[in-house]
């Protein structure tokens, strides 16, 4: 998902989002140990996607604190 997209969901939605894409790694690790062959490229994709919305989610409570020392 482009960071574009994610800036347009609200704080609930990437809650929600952060937690599917963490289930997701793990199944994903847990599917490299079992198979033979290991997607590493959706690994990385996860990876990436879960330090996005992290950050936006940073960013938007440095929003609020900036808001509130006003």
């Amino acid at each position: 998902m482009k960071v574009k997209e994610m800036r347009t969901k609200s704080t609930k939605e990437l809650e929600t989002m952060l937690v599917d894409l963490q289930s997701k790694l793990a199944q994903t690790h847990i599917d490299m140990r079992v198979k033979e062959s290991p997607n590493v490229k959706q690994i990385r994709a996860l990876k990436r996607d879960i330090a996005r919305v992290l950050t936006l989610q940073c960013e938007a409570e440095i929003k609020e604190m900036e808001k509130s020392n006003e």
